[in-house]
């Protein structure tokens, strides 16, 4: 091992290559519930050093396991327990290498930091929307390796949808020069939509070719309490036909998830939620005024209120008032670290069909584990919900945790797949659901992914034992 580590300090410089020392920023993940062990840290600057440290790995058969800012939620980005895998850590990579103004496109590298993206468009007069709580330190490759979605989806699509072009080094060390910003080319597979969502699993991504948007006019946020779940879903109907492609935020949250934020976040004020099963939160991005967009929502919410699926509403007056309404829909999962250890779910449902899901599964929940207690918010517009389970009330959290998660698991997930959806909407499979995936995808898909899998990684080096079983 001593040769290799050689080796991979003289690709990427010897102060990049860490092999002693406390490594836990990256063998340990953000849940604090994956912890591995890794022969070295390898940090390079260049796609040609990835190529490098690629193709020496190779040789001496050790797999990598790339890693953008560590901070997914399924165990997917740090090493296994061997302290035989390498992490390739791609955060130096974080250069914009341009943007493109008459083609609405910026070119960024992997390790670039998703919030310098939203600032360097901003910057250049732009918006780029992809936006979620982890923003601050989660990077672009990580968000394209695992198809991140967030805030909204519901306007914009997923990471997925965002991207024009990859380039990529493979598990043979070679590159994948793909970073067109062509919004059409037919020509034979779409290698770009095979590698986005692949985990690391296929190849490494290093830079990407990202769509660009006008920047709007103006953004407003309202804050609704409505009576039940059903009729979220019927504002939800009433927002897309009123305010058609301008609504680009719709977040559900229900009245447990907003009571932790008061009682753990008392700084914070939460509005509504005392009186209302469930609050929505819901954005309205307007390219021609302030004033026209403020009418629009005013209009909506009455209209809302006339046909009863509101109750009360607030409109943020000022952006200082909307960042507060955004702030207490991004502290519910801190709010629920904070309550204890608890089980979370990434699932999505036919938005149709969500109440129904909830109320079956709701109850499913309860004559199993009674007392149990649902922290139950998400992104409505798109149909996914962070539906987490919570210990009863004054019991043992780790205990509830160790007794209660496959338990739990079966049901909600067995739910899901009952209902036609998905039990990973935008986190990704990771480690933590490999075994999860087995039962709930298709064997025909299934086998398809495996094929791909050997096909463009027949050694098995490129993050293995995620998505797919070692």
């Amino acid at each position: 091992m001593k040769k290799l580590l050689d080796a991979l300090r003289q690709i990427v410089g010897a102060t990049h290559v860490l092999s002693e020392g406390d490594l836990s920023a990256w063998e340990l993940d953000w849940r604090k519930r994956s912890r591995g062990k890794a022969l070295a840290v390898v940090r390079p600057r260049t796609t040609a050093e990835v190529a490098a440290v690629v193709k020496i790995c190779v040789e001496a058969g050790i797999s990598l396991v790339p890693q953008g800012g560590n901070t997914g939620l399924v165990g997917g980005s740090t090493p296994d327990e061997s302290g035989r895998q390498i992490v390739l850590s791609l955060q130096r990579m974080n250069a914009v290498r341009a943007i493109d103004a008459a083609n609405l496109t910026m070119t960024v590298e992997a390790g670039c930091i998703l919030q310098t993206l939203q600032e360097s468009a901003e910057k250049a007069g732009f918006l780029f929307p992809l936006s979620l709580a982890a923003e601050g330190s989660c990077t672009i490759g990580g968000n394209l390796g695992s198809n991140a979605g967030g805030t909204q989806v519901v306007r914009y699509g997923n990471a997925r949808d965002l991207c024009l072009g990859l380039e990529v080094v493979t598990a043979q060390g070679e590159v994948w020069e793909g970073l067109s910003g062509l919004r059409k080319d037919n020509t034979g597979y779409d290698l770009r939509d095979l590698f986005i969502g692949s985990e690391g699993t296929l190849g490494i991504i290093t830079a990407a070719t990202m769509k660009l948007y006008p920047m709007p006019a103006a953004q407003l946020t309202a804050w609704a309490a409505v009576p039940s779940i059903d009729e979220a879903v019927t504002l939800l109907g009433l927002a897309h036909r009123h305010l058609g492609a301008g609504l680009t935020g719709f977040e559900v949250m229900g009245q447990f998830a907003l009571s932790l934020v008061a009682q753990h976040f008392p700084q914070q004020r939460v509005p509504l939620y005392l009186d209302t099963p469930y609050c929505v939160l819901l954005e309205n991005s307007d390219h021609e005024s302030e004033s026209h967009a403020r009418e629009q929502f005013e209009r909506l919410l009455e209209i809302a209120m006339e046909e009863g699926c509101v109750t009360d509403a607030v409109v943020a007056e000022n952006l200082q008032q909307a960042h507060q309404l955004w702030h207490v829909r991004e502290s519910i999962p801190l709010a629920q670290a904070e309550e204890g250890l608890n089980i979370k779910h990434d699932i999505s449902v036919p938005v149709s069909l969500i109440p129904e899901f909830v109320r079956v599964t709701d109850q499913l929940l309860a004559n199993n584990i009674p007392g149990v207690r649902l922290v139950n918010f998400g992104h409505l517009g798109d149909g996914n919900l962070h539906y987490n389970v919570q210990a009863p009330a004054g019991g043992d959290a780790a205990t509830f945790l160790r007794e209660q998660e496959e338990n739990v698991n079966a049901i909600v997930y067995d739910s899901v797949q009952k209902f036609g959806g998905s039990i990973s909407a935008e986190h990704g499979v990771g480690s933590l659901k490999v075994g999860k995936l087995e039962k709930h995808k298709s064997p025909v898909a299934l086998g398809m992914m495996r094929a791909i899998k050997q096909a463009l990684d027949p050694q098995n080096l490129m993050n293995p034992g995620r998505v797919l079983r070692a």
